[in-house]
């Protein structure tokens, strides 16, 4: 740990350090924050901080990208930062960009978009615009516990259900389920599928990982009650951490298709910027008798760094232990009967609101 941090463990909540960013210079960030000035131990933690929303003023609302790794070219982000606080997520060094820390800022110090509905319907509107699938929690996750307040995601289904307009989600929330009424039409039309986001069964890592997302068992509920309800439902293991919950992907394969997944799909560890001194630390907290060896096999599958930003090898990994991985995956994917598509999504059904519906604009 550098010298000029120390680590507080911080009830409810992933990271424990809350350093300025690496990549920018700001003596902004040299405070650790206000609340750790009153903070209280208990335990040896600290009271956790407050969380709290930033209202966000964009100009537009659908974000674009080129990435040849990724199945999706359009997504939307209702949210910046994420109260689940999962201390692996690869989206922590966004909060960078506004003068925040990846750590507990990230966490604690959300950003959120009401009016994306309202963007999103005048750029469905535009004449040019094309429909292409827009795929939702790719960042951070839409149905994190202040959606269920602001419902800001709720108010973005309600617009693509509107125009027949195809998404694909993402979460590791059963707060999905509020959304079932808008979510089971639209599947019914073959508009949507949703992914749900299963890392570990074991109830003790998961509060350590993914301190304020629902228990693996709840995500395997709303795996059955979408599947139920007609949803394609898909189970994303991610991430693979080598030597802490690598073991148990067979089975989190098998628990998912019993739930009612169609199929599945893994990503190594990943540790882009900041995030790889914020796992560390939490190995330490955590985990400190096998740190050593989980960070000397994550560097097996990034060619001897803490990441790899390659685009392809950045989701696969290389080397003996991400090719073992890969087999394993392939063989229980085959076992399960998890090696289906999911069904396509359409955009012929596209459409835009007739004139009776303008003054809504």
């Amino acid at each position: 740990m550098a010298d000029n941090v120390a680590r507080i463990l911080v009830k409810g909540r992933g990271a424990s350090l809350n350093t300025a960013s690496a990549r920018f210079d700001d003596p902004a960030h040299k405070a650790d924050g206000d609340w750790r000035d009153a903070a209280q131990l208990v335990d040896g933690e600290a009271t956790a901080p407050a969380t709290t929303v930033t209202i966000e003023h964009p100009q537009t609302i659908i974000a674009r990208n080129t990435s040849p790794d990724v199945p999706f070219d359009h997504s939307i982000n209702p949210w910046r930062g994420c109260e689940h606080g999962c201390i692996y997520c690869f989206a922590r060094p966004t909060h960078a960009y506004h003068n925040l820390s990846p750590g507990l800022d990230f966490e604690t110090k959300l950003f959120a978009k009401p009016a994306a509905a309202r963007l999103l319907r005048a750029e469905l509107m535009k004449p040019s615009y094309r429909p292409a699938t827009i795929a939702m929690g790719t960042n951070t996750d839409c149905w994190q516990p202040a959606e269920e307040h602001l419902r800001i995601s709720r108010a973005v289904l309600e617009v693509l259900a509107e125009f027949c307009h195809p998404l694909g989600i993402v979460t590791k929330s059963n707060r999905v389920l509020r959304d079932l009424d808008i979510l089971a039409p639209m599947a019914a039309r073959g508009l949507v599928h949703v992914g749900v986001s299963l890392t570990t069964l074991d109830p003790v890592l998961a509060r350590r990982l993914e301190p304020r997302a629902p228990a693996p068992a709840q995500r395997l509920k709303a795996i059955r009650t979408l599947a139920d309800a007609g949803v394609p439902v898909f189970a994303l293991h991610a991430p693979m951490i080598p030597a802490l919950n690598d073991h148990e992907l067979e089975r989190l394969m098998e628990a998912a298709v019993r739930a009612g997944a169609l199929t599945a799909s893994y990503v190594p560890l990943r540790l882009p910027h900041e995030v790889a001194p914020l796992f560390r630390d939490w190995l330490d907290a955590h985990y400190p008798a096998r740190a050593r060896h989980v960070m000397s096999l994550v560097r097996s599958i990034r060619d001897g760094r803490d990441n790899d930003p390659e685009f392809g090898s950045r989701m696969r990994g290389t080397g003996p232990y991400a090719e073992m991985l890969r087999a394993r995956f392939k063989a229980a994917r085959r076992r399960f009967g998890l090696d289906r598509r999911l069904p396509p999504l359409r955009t012929d059904l596209f459409r835009r609101p007739g004139p009776e519906q303008l003054p809504l604009i």
